[in-house]
């Protein structure tokens, strides 16, 4: 058996809270003032959840989430790998996961914002940049 056959994605309403920030830490996107118990609601709320799942390791090494109306179109959040698990392809399981989710509901309009450097990762899976549009955030402490 291949270490990529080893992980099983999964797409969940519920899952372990504590894991669920270590993935937040490792993609450098957690704020340690925040509370886990937070994400219970952040994933019961995505239109769809994966967890790549190492059943030896008995551990969460990866997710995403798809935020949407499930009708007009999606939105790709949070996707990562633990370091020590990237470069076998589970990133690529999860995001195949969600796109199927997505193309099962009949939304087919799905968009991310991706980090800079992860560009090549989406376009070998069909992403291309969105010309003429600009990626933008709400900045309310600013007004």
């Amino acid at each position: 058996m291949t270490e990529r056959a080893a992980i099983e994605v999964r797409l969940v309403d519920v899952w372990d809270v504590d894991m669920i920030a270590d993935l937040y830490r490792a993609g450098g996107w957690w704020n340690e003032e925040w509370n886990p118990a937070g994400l219970r609601a952040l994933i019961a709320g995505s239109f769809a959840f994966a967890v790549a799942v190492d059943p030896a390791a008995e551990r969460a090494v990866g997710m995403g989430r798809v935020i949407s109306d499930g009708v007009s179109d999606a939105y790709i959040q949070d996707l990562i790998v633990l370091p020590g698990y990237r470069g076998r392809g589970i990133g690529t399981m999860i995001l195949s996961a969600l796109l199927g989710h997505c193309r099962s509901a009949g939304v087919t309009w799905v968009a991310l914002v991706a980090e800079p450097g992860t560009e090549p990762f989406y376009t070998a899976l069909g992403f291309r940049r969105l010309e003429g549009h600009t990626p933008m955030r709400w900045y309310p402490e600013e007004r």
